[in-house]
């Protein structure tokens, strides 16, 4: 009975009831919506560093990570990579050379990072191949190939076919110069990775610096989900047990290698929760208010209950259904707008080209996928009946303190 009681009582003023079950809903959706904004923006992040950056998985050597010059390269590994292959999570794995160097040409000149790769296994690693927007990828057919970004592509006033000029230490530690032609320019989301990375092939390299063949001192690991990097990690590093005890190798995942995309995560999440928080906190002092005003218009009503012989257990309870229903359809209501939208933004993306320039100084596409997690959607929920049963104690309070006798006098 108290049910049915709580629910048609909250249609006995429309027009409020409405108000706040549309204040409660547009929280929701305002809460939801952020949150997918924000899920959308790092998992973007991420999965761009993984996928043209990175990669999931780094192995060097200890002098390299400390000194990293060109010459500390990993020990065997060639069989390291046969051993890694094998594992059913790998999805392809690169063996680099890789240097600091100076890139110059007849204009300008600018620091880099110069990476010599296998054209076939690096594309298995990196999906840097999807990103040439002038010419083509490395190809082992090409003559001295270089590609490089489109920021220092401007920067170094270069087109394609002409002529990079690097400078850079060999083995011995002796500075020398070489020379490569741009044959591909690539442009990410990341403007800053552009401007400062190079990519070469291997065998060219190696020929440049006098590195010794099937040798290098990076090998780059890609999963097929970046899910599965923690335990990947744990058989890497039983796998390599001996390797690393002795101080031969370091195994880092991506979120070692970059610890600041590893906190954003965590950081974002926070302000997601948080906000919704504030929003329903926020939320609560005008639901308190509607039910207070609902308790005072209905004294006489509540005092002919009690009359009647309600206890009041029973009129506590019915003034915090009242509260709940109100909050929970509101609640649902917004939770269902924002599936909707979620799912219309998570599909088509949100277009920030207006103000790209700017998110991709800082490594952020245009275009945003939104994501929002279960168990956000679970936490929206449960604070909703939180903050109704929390809202509902003061007009219920209210409502018990009522007389019999008094209320029905008061209103006459």
């Amino acid at each position: 009975m108290l049910l049915s009681l709580s629910w048609r009582n909250l249609w006995r003023n429309k027009l409020r009831s409405m108000v706040i079950l549309l204040s409660v809903a547009v929280g929701i959706i305002g809460a939801v919506v952020s949150d997918g904004f924000i899920s959308g923006m790092t998992d973007q992040r991420v999965n761009a560093a993984i996928a043209n950056e990175i990669s999931d998985i780094q192995i060097h050597t200890p002098a390299f990570l400390l000194k990293g010059e060109i010459q500390d390269s990993i020990h065997q590994a060639n069989r390291m990579i046969e051993k890694t292959e094998k594992l059913p999570e790998v999805k392809g794995i690169s063996l680099r050379i890789k240097t600091d160097a100076m890139a110059a040409s007849a204009s300008a000149a600018s620091g880099i990072t110069l990476y010599g790769v296998n054209p076939v296994s690096e594309q298995k690693v990196s999906d840097l191949y999807r990103h040439i927007i002038q010419g083509k990828y490395l190809s082992e057919k090409e003559k001295i190939p270089a590609i490089i970004g489109q920021k220092l592509a401007h920067k170094l006033n270069l087109q394609l076919g002409d002529k990079l000029i690097v400078t850079l230490t060999d083995t011995s530690g002796t500075i020398l110069n070489g020379a490569f032609f741009i044959t591909g320019i690539f442009k990410t989301a990341n403007t800053r990775f552009d401007e400062t990375h190079v990519f070469v092939n291997k065998k060219d390299l190696r020929t440049l610096t006098g590195a010794a063949t099937k040798t290098g001192n990076e090998i780059a690991i890609r999963l097929k989900s970046n899910q599965q990097t923690q335990p990947v990690m744990q058989q890497l590093q039983q796998l390599f047990q001996d390797k690393i005890k002795q101080h031969q190798i370091v195994i880092q995942s991506w979120e070692q290698i970059q610890p600041l995309l590893k906190s954003m995560i965590a950081l974002m999440d926070y302000f997601s929760y948080l906000f919704l928080i504030i929003i329903l906190a926020a939320l609560a002092f005008a639901i308190i208010n509607t039910m207070l005003m609902a308790v005072m218009e209905r004294t006489r009503e509540i005092g002919m209950l009690m009359a009647l012989g309600m206890n009041k257990r029973r009129i506590f309870t019915l003034i915090m259904l009242e509260t709940i229903f109100l909050s929970l359809t509101g609640a649902l209501v917004g939770l269902l707008l924002s599936i909707w939208i979620i799912h219309h933004f998570a599909t088509v993306g949100f277009d920030l080209s207006s103000v790209a320039a700017g998110l991709n100084y800082i490594g952020y596409s245009s275009r945003i996928f939104f994501r929002v997690n279960t168990p956000f959607y679970i936490f929206s929920m449960l604070l909703v009946v939180l903050i109704a049963i929390l809202s509902s104690i003061s007009p219920a309070l209210k409502a018990l303190r009522l007389q019999p006798a008094t209320a029905l006098r008061e209103m006459n």
